[in-house]
């Protein structure tokens, strides 16, 4: 079983390979066309896709499915209209294959330049998240990269249905076949067979929870970037606007749970913590939060449940102690880690021990601790009073993103076209020798 699995990715990575030498010269007209006629044809079969989306969700409530993932896998005629547009924002987007990085005259007469060029295949492993399938193929087409899409198994025949929508479409554009290629086998050996495949496939992206990123960094042999879990703080300093701190929190916890830049856990300052946190923790229970929190925490939340109880006579605040392994938790749900701290440096300290490297805010009217925090925190995106929510490539103006990245080579933070790009020297000359 494991063999004929892992000789069906090759076969599908050494399709993709021999395409991309071909769209890796295709025109930036011939790409843009592919990626509006696949748009187009996208929204032609929205249909099939919510249909194969239905067998997904059907399967994934069955199987217990917690809401958060469960938010993610789901499509709907607007989020498959989601995808279309992201893809002719693609198109509109400039060329990000041979742009001259440098261009400069050696001493002999040699023209020395330096040239962005596709990668060639670029392989994406990924878990309950079927809109990746459109981002990663567009992305992948935009740069004149080949792709091979690994789906998680309650994904997959959502998955399957927007790669075979998308492949055909962009082969009708003019695109070389098996540019798009999608692994139908969910067997663990299938993602594995991917991150050794050295010599086919030339860049490797999980997309998913922690486990799966980790496998992906620590079993691969061909190059990886990793797209981090979101261990995301908001920190509220004792120089905040509080109306401004509760507007953030709630939008950074519960405007979406379920995604890597969702708040996972409140710092405060001690000096402010009685007075922001009880009605901070009363407002996070009314939205359904389970606070799971240190003693000031607690404090703030037997005060937050005095006269505040539902029509049955149950406290509103819901309230747990925390535990050293929750600092560390991506929740990816209705659940929040709250700690009090002794100032700037402590919180800093704390964010840089237990964060994932990913979005971290401060709330605070002070510029000079602000300018602090922005300096010292270690993290792809950090952010002076905003909600974390927003590192995202369309958000940030880089179109459709094919993931985010908390890693510091290649690529940091929300990544799209200009990071599946790598370059190469195009020297030209008249004869020049060496001596």
């Amino acid at each position: 079983m494991t063999e004929n699995v892992e000789k069906e990715v090759r076969r599908l990575a050494e399709e993709a390979k021999a395409a991309s030498v071909e769209l890796g010269m295709a025109s930036f007209d011939v790409r843009n066309a592919a990626l509006r006629a696949m748009a187009a044809s996208l929204r032609a079969h929205t249909e099939d896709v919510l249909a194969a989306n239905a067998q997904d969700m059907e399967a994934a409530r069955a199987g217990g499915m917690k809401d958060s993932l469960l938010d993610r896998l789901l499509l709907t005629e607007e989020r498959v209209e989601g995808m279309a547009s992201a893809l002719e924002e693609l198109a509109a987007l400039p060329d990000s294959l041979g742009r001259v990085l440098e261009d400069r005259t050696l001493g002999n007469g040699l023209r020395v330049q330096r040239v962005t060029v596709p990668f060639g295949v670029v392989a994406m492993v990924y878990e309950a998240r079927p809109n990746v399938t459109a981002d990663a193929a567009g992305i992948c087409v935009k740069t004149g990269n080949a792709c091979v899409l690994r789906s998680g198994s309650s994904a997959l025949h959502s998955s399957i249905a927007i790669a075979n929508v998308l492949h055909e479409a962009a082969v009708g554009a003019g695109l070389p076949r098996n540019c798009i290629r999608i692994v139908e086998s969910t067997d663990r050996s299938s993602a594995d067979a991917l991150m050794r495949m050295h010599g086919v496939v030339d860049l490797l992206i999980p997309r998913g929870g922690a486990g799966l990123i980790r496998r992906c960094v620590e079993n691969a042999t061909v190059p990886v970037i990793e797209t981090g879990t979101g261990n995301c703080h908001v920190y509220v300093h004792e120089a905040a606007d509080l109306e401004k701190a509760r507007a953030i929190v709630m939008n950074a916890k519960t405007q979406r749970t379920g995604v890597c830049n969702a708040c996972e856990s409140l710092l405060v300052d001690r000096s402010i913590a009685q007075a922001f946190l009880p009605e901070m923790l009363a407002e996070l229970a009314r939205a359904g939060v389970l606070v799971h929190g240190d003693a000031e925490a607690r404090t703030a939340a037997s005060v937050a449940s005095e006269g505040c109880a539902d029509a049955e006579g149950s406290p509103l605040a819901q309230f747990v102690d925390a535990t050293e392994e929750d600092w560390g938790t991506e929740y990816l749900a209705l659940e929040i880690s709250v700690k009090a701290v002794d100032g700037p440096e402590e919180a800093i300290a704390h964010i840089n021990r237990y964060g994932t490297h990913h979005s971290e805010a401060i709330v605070t009217e002070d510029a000079a601790v602000a300018e602090r925090f922005l300096a010292a925190v270690d993290a792809a995106a950090v952010y002076a009073n905003a909600s974390t929510r927003f590192t995202d490539g369309g958000v940030f103006g880089l179109g459709a993103e094919i993931g985010i990245s908390t890693q510091k080579l290649h690529a940091r933070g929300p990544f799209a076209a200009d990071a599946l790009t790598s370059y190469k020297y195009v020297v030209r000359g008249d004869g020049q020798v060496r001596s």
